[in-house]
C-alpha cells in the first residue's frame, strides 16, 4: 500500500507500530533519567547551617559537615539532615500553655471543666498558681543519638521541660517567680536573687535530666544552652491582685495625706504657741514697765527714809481718794472693842 514503509522483514510499518516505538523510546528516556536521578540522589551540597549523618544499610557510617556530600543512593545509604554544631534551635514548649478550650472558656466567661480548669497553670510552694511561657534554645551535641531519636526529640524535650518547670515552681514561693506583690520589691533581696536564678535553675535541671537519659542509653543528642521564661498570673487572679494593689496605694496615699495634715497642724500649733508666748512676754514687759513707772515715786521716797515726807504725801493724796468714796468708816487701831458692819442685803 502506498504511504507505508516496509519493515525489515518486508511487512509494512503501521501507525500503531510507530506510536509504540516512540512510546518505548520516551519510556526508555524517562527510565534512564530516573536511574540517573536515583544514582545521584544522595549527592548534594550541605550548607554551613546543617550537617548530615550517613547511614549505610541502617548502620551509622559517618558525619558529613558543610560541603559536598557523596553517598550511595537509597536503600544502600540514607542521609539524615541535622543542624550544625554551632546552630541554635528555638523550641516553644506548648505543654505549659493554656489549652485552646480553656482559653475559649476564659474569653466567654464560662466555667471550664475539671479537665481544663488547671490547664497551663503550675502550683508554687505557697499554694499559688502561675503560668510560664518557656522557650528553650538547644544545640545538637550527639548527631548519632539525635538521628536515632528522630521526630521524638522535641516531644521528649517538652516533657523534660514540663517536669523540671513543675519542680522549680513547687520549690519556690510566688514572689520568687514573679513580682506578684510590688510592695515587697526591694524589701527582700533573697526573693530578687531567686527570680534572677529562675532561668538558670531551669536550664540546669533540664540538662541534668538529659544527662540521666544519656547515662541510661536513651540520649536525645541535644543540650540546652539557654532558657527564656515569661511568667504571668492567671487571668482571674490579675484583677484581684490589681484590686489589692489599688487598695494598698490608696491606703498609702491616705496615710501620707494624714501625715502631711498632722505635720501642718503641728506647725500651725507651734507657730500659735510661739506667738502666744511672744505676746505674753511683751504684755508682761509692758505691765512691768507701767508698774515700775507708777511706783517709781513711792520707791524713790521710801529709799529716802523720811517719815515727814511720806506723811505729807499721804495727806496730799488721801483727800482725793476719799472724795471718790460714798462713805468712810474709820476705826481706831488702838480700840479693843468690836465693831459690826452691816453687810449688803441678801
Amino acid at each position: 500500500m502506498a504511504g507505508r514503509e516496509p519493515l525489515s522483514g518486508g511487512l509494512p510499518a503501521g501507525p500503531w507500530l510507530q506510536s509504540g516505538r516512540i512510546g518505548f523510546v520516551a519510556l526508555y528516556g524517562v527510565a534512564l533519567l530516573a536511574a540517573v536521578g536515583w544514582l545521584f540522589g544522595n549527592v548534594r551540597q550541605i550548607g554551613p547551617e546543617n550537617r548530615a549523618v550517613v547511614l549505610r544499610l541502617g548502620a551509622e557510617e559517618r558525619i558529613q559537615n558543610a560541603g559536598l556530600l557523596l553517598a550511595w543512593p537509597e536503600p544502600f545509604e540514607q542521609v539524615v539532615m541535622l543542624p550544625s554544631a554551632a546552630r541554635v534551635t528555638e523550641r516553644r514548649v506548648e505543654l505549659l500553655l493554656r489549652s485552646e478550650l480553656a482559653q475559649k472558656s476564659d474569653k466567654d466567661g464560662t466555667l471550664a471543666s475539671d479537665a481544663t480548669a488547671g490547664s497551663g497553670y503550675l502550683l508554687t510552694g505557697d499554694a499559688g498558681a502561675v503560668q510560664l511561657d518557656v522557650r528553650v534554645f538547644y544545640t545538637v551535641s550527639d548527631p548519632y543519638a539525635y538521628a536515632r531519636q528522630g521526630q521524638h526529640v522535641e516531644p521528649a524535650l517538652d516533657r523534660l521541660v514540663e517536669r523540671n518547670a513543675v519542680q522549680i515552681c513547687a520549690s519556690r514561693d510566688m514572689d520568687a517567680i514573679l513580682v506578684a506583690r510590688p510592695e515587697l520589691v526591694g524589701a527582700d533581696a533573697g526573693l530578687a536573687s531567686q527570680r534572677e536564678r529562675l532561668r538558670g535553675d531551669l536550664q540546669q535541671g533540664i540538662n541534668a535530666s538529659l544527662a540521666r537519659l544519656r547515662s541510661a542509653g536513651a540520649s536525645l543528642g541535644v543540650e540546652v544552652v539557654r532558657v527564656d521564661i515569661q511568667s504571668s498570673l492567671p487571668w482571674s487572679a490579675v484583677s484581684a491582685f490589681n484590686a489589692v494593689l489599688t487598695a494598698s496605694q490608696q491606703a498609702e496615699q491616705a496615710v501620707a495625706k494624714a501625715r502631711n495634715d498632722a505635720a501642718r497642724q503641728l506647725q500651725q500649733a507651734t507657730q500659735a504657741a510661739d506667738r502666744t508666748v511672744q505676746v505674753a512676754q511683751a504684755e508682761a514687759s509692758e505691765r512691768l514697765s507701767r508698774a515700775q513707772a507708777a511706783t517709781a515715786t513711792i520707791v524713790g521716797l521710801a529709799q529716802q527714809q523720811d517719815p515727814q515726807l511720806l506723811l505729807r504725801l499721804y495727806r496730799e493724796r488721801v483727800p482725793a481718794i476719799l472724795a471718790r468714796a460714798g462713805s468712810v468708816t474709820t476705826v481706831n487701831k488702838d480700840d479693843t472693842g468690836h465693831m459690826i458692819l452691816q453687810g449688803p442685803a441678801q
